[in-house]
């Protein structure tokens, strides 16, 4: 069974008449309830006023993948829980980032860069071109993915090189971008996926809840990275050795002389 977390700020339904008719009772619920019906997957969800964002140190910890949408509080999430949630992803829980999540501070931090990107809101077709269709995530699709009104997003995009490429838009007004890319860091599994606009109802659309599915599969973990540092004391080697020269670590390998400098 795949434990996933839905994360939703839940801000745009709440506050936006257009919004709230596409997705009344939130994204998150939206996501979670085509994925539900999947007897392989047991899903939550959390949003952004809950204590913790939802978030806790045991919901983090129950979680193999986390599904992240954000767009408009990206400033209000705490710097506590996103390295809460980053730790988890280090030693192997899955995150899924959708659309404005690019420039979330989960998705900035995990990959090390802006996420910053060219916009244009007007409704326009969108063409999801499937780069890889031997990639699980492309796993049940076509040629491509047709969506009839969408946001564009377009390059430069600023993220990393992605590890493996899955999809590549191609918009109404000429331009393309890179809008399904897959990353690992540590033993965490991370996918990006551009479509999901919150005025256009892009989450109801049937190829991109199988993308998203697919995703959730994928980015399930694959073992577990241990947090810390970990000292293996020489009588502790799996080949015998005898410790020679100075050292500045103490019995157990604490640091001798440690200061508030050196903290």
């Amino acid at each position: 069974m795949i434990r996933v977390t839905v994360w939703n700020e839940f801000v745009h339904e709440r506050h936006n008449a257009a919004v709230a008719a596409i997705y009344p009772d939130g994204i998150h619920n939206t996501i979670a309830a085509f994925l539900r019906p999947h007897v392989d997957l047991d899903v939550r969800t959390a949003t952004l006023d809950e204590p913790d964002h939802g978030l806790s140190e045991a919901v983090c910890r129950d979680t193999d993948v986390l599904l992240w949408w954000g767009h408009a509080a990206h400033d209000r999430v705490e710097d506590a829980v996103v390295a809460r949630v980053h730790r988890r992803i280090l030693e192997g829980m899955g995150l899924v980032a959708l659309h404005s999540a690019h420039v979330s501070k989960i998705f900035t931090r995990v990959l090390g860069t802006s996420g910053v990107l060219i916009w244009r809101e007007a409704g326009e077709r969108e063409r999801v071109w499937v780069t890889n269709p031997g990639h699980p995530i492309a796993a049940g699709l076509g040629d491509c993915i047709e969506i009839e009104h969408s946001e564009m997003y377009g390059e430069p995009f600023g993220i990393p090189p992605p590890e493996e490429q899955v999809f590549i838009s191609w918009y109404e007004g000429g331009e393309v971008f890179r809008g399904g890319n897959c990353w690992r860091r540590g033993n965490g599994k991370i996918f990006y996926f551009s479509p999901g606009h919150e005025t256009y109802p892009i989450y109801h659309h049937p190829q991109v809840q199988q993308v998203i599915t697919n995703a959730v599969r994928w980015a399930q973990p694959q073992g577990h990275w241990p947090n810390g540092f970990r000292n293996v004391l020489p009588e502790q080697a799996h080949e015998k050795i005898v410790a020679t020269g100075p050292s500045v670590h103490g019995p157990g390998g604490t640091l001798v002389g440690r200061g508030k400098a050196d903290a």
